[in-house]
């Protein structure tokens, strides 16, 4: 049996059978496996490949199916989604090795009948992959780019009426390049420069990144959970886009910080190495398991300013009424901007989820703004590229409270200043992930 390509069904069915998060069912997946670091890269490479693929492969392998799609058991249904994308995307990886490994994981996994049934299957795409051609022609853009790029047809016709089809050729293409891990060096405990020193001592390939003073990326790495860096709490794991946050809050040291939907605690843990781990910042949510990995995160960075506290964003403003310096409101939302890191999100978006998240983001935001004293400062951020979750939110808040002013965020940029009031960075044209960050301030006198 391959080893590889048994683990890498094993975590792509966590995904699809049992809505696991890929990285997190690849992480256990590889764990539990013990794998050499090229097959440790190989099946990374099939699970994440696969996951991105989603429906296009279905649709690839509805085209050699008698029958449908959801009458084949799940398991197996994951063996010829494997093999489909090896035999398809795959081009080092002889059709045969992804014909033979199916056969044999279906033997293990399922009965003889099936195992005739597969084979056929993986046969007939191998001999016939015109099959599986995309439409194209005029009437078809849309669907042709969706299926070429995987990424749902309802998203790509929503981005093509937002930006227009080319630009929208140039975020599917984004989508779709390999995310770069991004880290941020955590100041309390060493500068960027000893920090690149200690991990090329470490064999990461990295380089210093040129959004953030801290931000550094990675090139090439082995697992993460085997760097003494990580384990000594010199750098978090964070996104460029993300660490911008931080520095547009611009807390003081001694400030009284309020993050209403902080877990796993990335801005938060910024914001105290900005501070000097000097001052208070309450970093709430609303999820136990969460909590705790704040906490594990913060005694790791040798941080002591932040508390944790399970608390629904909702509530903050009757909890810390008028008590914060600056007020924090990085808002769950539909997470467009960072499809590149997260392969299976495009596939659980709905058009329902995005036409909901308004509501609950306004929520929010009017409690957050009722813990802001006056003078004091309240941050917006998302990490999508929606207006409906970004620019109309603020237009909408600031209309009912007069009380607050937008600010210039642009201005708060630590390296690439902007003049923009509202700062939105799109994939295809910042070439970083996409974020939205508004910086608003109340009235002294308020």
């Amino acid at each position: 049996m391959d080893k590889a390509r048994e683990t890498a069904l094993k975590a792509l069915h966590e995904v699809n059978e049992k809505g696991a998060y890929a990285n997190v069912a690849l992480a256990q997946a590889l764990r539990a496996a013990k794998l050499s670091d090229m097959d440790r890269r190989f099946v990374t490479e099939l699970v994440y490949g696969a996951v991105k693929a989603g429906e296009t492969l279905d649709w690839m392998l509805r085209r050699y199916l008698n029958r449908p799609l959801a009458k084949i058991p799940p398991m197996v249904r994951d063996i010829l989604r494997l093999a489909m994308y090896q035999i398809f995307f795959l081009e080092r990886v002889p059709v045969s090795a992804a014909c033979n490994t199916a056969v044999e994981l279906t033997k293990r996994y399922s009965h003889a009948g099936t195992v005739k049934f597969v084979n056929a299957v993986l046969r007939t795409a191998a001999r016939e992959p015109e099959k599986a051609t995309f439409p194209s022609g005029k009437g078809n853009e849309t669907q042709h780019l969706a299926l070429s790029s995987q990424h749902p047809v309802w998203l790509v016709r929503r981005w093509v009426q937002q930006f227009g089809y080319e630009e929208a050729v140039r975020l599917c293409t984004f989508d779709n390049e390999p995310a770069v891990l991004s880290l941020r060096t955590n100041t309390l405990k060493t500068t960027r420069k000893k920090l690149l020193e200690c991990l090329q001592a470490e064999g990461v390939e990295a380089e210093a990144s040129c959004w953030t003073p801290e931000g550094v990326l990675c090139r090439r790495h082995g697992a993460l959970d085997d760097l003494m860096s990580l384990q000594e709490g010199f750098f978090q794991v964070q996104d460029e886009s993300s660490m911008l946050v931080a520095h547009i809050v611009a807390p003081e040291p001694g400030d009284f910080v309020l993050d209403v939907c902080s877990a796993p605690g990335g801005k938060a843990t910024h914001l105290a190495a900005l501070m000097g781990d000097v001052g208070r910042i309450v970093a709430l949510d609303i999820h136990e398991h969460k909590i705790r990995r704040l906490e594990e995160n913060c005694k790791r960075l040798g941080i002591i300013s932040v508390e944790p506290m399970l608390l629904d964003a909702r509530e903050a403003g009757r909890h810390f009424a008028g008590q914060a310096d600056c007020v924090l409101v990085d808002a769950p939302c539909s997470g467009l901007g960072v499809l590149r890191r997260k392969p299976d999100a495009r596939w659980r978006k709905t058009p329902a989820e995005l036409l909901a998240l308004p509501i609950l983001q306004k929520e929010i935001l009017e409690s957050a703004a009722g813990a802001v004293k006056p003078g004091g400062v309240l941050v917006y951020s998302t990490c999508t590229i929606t207006r409906a979750e970004n620019e109309e939110i603020i237009e909408a808040f600031l209309k009912d409270h007069e009380v607050f002013s937008l600010e210039t965020a642009g201005e708060f940029l630590p390296l690439q200043k902007r003049r923009e009031k509202m700062i939105q960075l799109y994939p295809q044209r910042d070439g970083t992930d996409g974020f939205f960050i508004a910086r608003m301030k109340r009235r002294v006198d308020a």
